[in-house]
């Protein structure tokens, strides 16, 4: 019974860290980036704006507060918002998990063919 027990805890275990390794499973190559300063409510706020491709398809993405360019290249993320009012309009949210295992949220602000 122990050696059951013991064989759940241990597979449970490596289940759960293997979906957090999945869970970004999308890939994201960042061809452009850059920031750009905005205006706000009161003043303006600095933003970081990348040009990527995910699945074959191109966007403009969206990080506001603060601006450190991101490197060119590869990098894995997940969708954390797709929202469809109707058949025409979206709003997408994208995370990004970096080497370090820190994350930063991108809005999807453009779109092209």
């Amino acid at each position: 019974m122990k050696r059951f027990v013991l064989f759940v805890v241990c597979f449970s275990a490596f289940a759960v860290g293997q979906s957090k390794v999945d869970e970004y499973s999308i890939s994201v190559h960042v061809s452009a980036s850059r920031c750009v300063v905005e205006p706000f409510i009161k003043g303006t706020i600095d933003a970081l704006k990348v040009n990527v491709s995910i699945e074959g398809k191109k966007y403009e993405l969206k990080s506001d507060g603060g601006c450190s360019l991101l490197r060119l290249g590869d990098y894995k993320a997940k969708l954390i918002e797709d929202t469809h009012k109707n058949s025409y309009e979206l709003r997408q949210l994208y995370e990004f998990q970096f080497a370090d295992g820190k994350t930063k949220k991108f809005e999807v602000v453009g779109m092209e063919e």
